[in-house]
């Protein structure tokens, strides 16, 4: 199913085009990548997609059955959002302020949620560190955690986080990784079902920047996630996407990874981007 289709789509600032002749469509269980240099139009293309920025000409469709509620949307992260001083569970809780419409307070199901969430992807230890102490692997999981916060169900049994120590009483303990993250655990079901990330790898090393790419192949394989991911690391893009949108200022492909590899676009990106 098609959930998101650009059909001769252009973007442009102050009458100048960005980005043009943009024709593709994400499906449920997609993974793609959007690579290209700096200023081929990567950023503006996400701001088109989260109705932040209209197209200069062309149609942006959304499946019916797609709710602005369940996109999710994970940013570049700039100097100021790295110093924020709150607590990392407080920063994972706040991906349930979408769904608390106009209701002033945390519900204890939000609560649960967010304990559940930092639990899956092995960051409850983090729970009351405050967030700009953390290495930048770390908020990277604690953002992430944050964005698909809202599409986790409060769990069955009681798991609360306790104010004055972060310790916890646990009815049903769940530790583990990005890979429990999963339809039966809730991630999709009722919840999110685009994920936007832009550059979420700008500045991480080497390690983490493969463990974020673990987490994201896990939740997109096991809950059908579709990921849309902006991303400046070509290689890691074609070994972990399962298809390619390549901009230029205008759409320069799109379609499988695999049958990307073997164009010149890969070949002389590939070639000018270090390993």
């Amino acid at each position: 199913m098609a959930l998101i289709t650009c059909e001769n789509v252009s973007f442009s600032y102050d009458g100048n085009t960005v980005v043009s002749d943009l024709n593709f469509s994400v499906c449920t269980g997609d993974y793609l990548c959007v690579v290209g240099e700096n200023g081929s139009g990567k950023s503006t293309l996400i701001k088109g997609l989260l109705r932040l920025k209209s197209p200069q000409s062309g149609a942006i469709r959304m499946h019916a059955d797609l709710k602005p509620g369940e996109i999710g949307y994970l940013p570049q992260q700039t100097a100021a959002q790295k110093d924020f001083p709150a607590g990392a569970y407080e920063v994972v809780l706040s991906g349930r302020l979408g769904s608390r419409g106009i209701l002033p307070f945390y519900s204890r199901a939000d609560k649960e949620a967010a304990v559940e969430i930092m639990k899956r992807f092995d960051i409850y230890d983090l729970a009351h560190r405050c967030y700009r102490e953390l290495s930048g692997g770390q908020q990277q999981r604690v953002l992430l955690a944050r964005a698909l916060c809202s599409s986790v169900p409060s769990p069955h049994k009681s798991s609360r986080i306790h104010e004055s120590d972060g310790s916890r009483t646990d009815g049903d303990r769940t530790g583990g990784h990005a890979g429990d993250v999963h339809a039966s655990g809730g991630v999709r079901s009722g919840g999110l079902k685009v994920l936007l990330l832009d550059e979420p790898d700008s500045g991480l090393d080497p390690v983490v920047t493969n463990d974020l790419y673990r987490q994201l192949d896990a939740i997109n394989r096991e809950s059908g996630l579709a990921i849309i991911m902006v991303s400046h690391d070509i290689h890691g893009a074609v070994r972990n996407a399962g298809k390619i949108l390549h901009l230029k200022n205008k759409q320069i492909f799109f379609g499988e990874t695999r049958d990307y590899i073997n164009t010149p676009a890969a070949a002389k990106l590939l070639k000018e981007s270090p390993l």
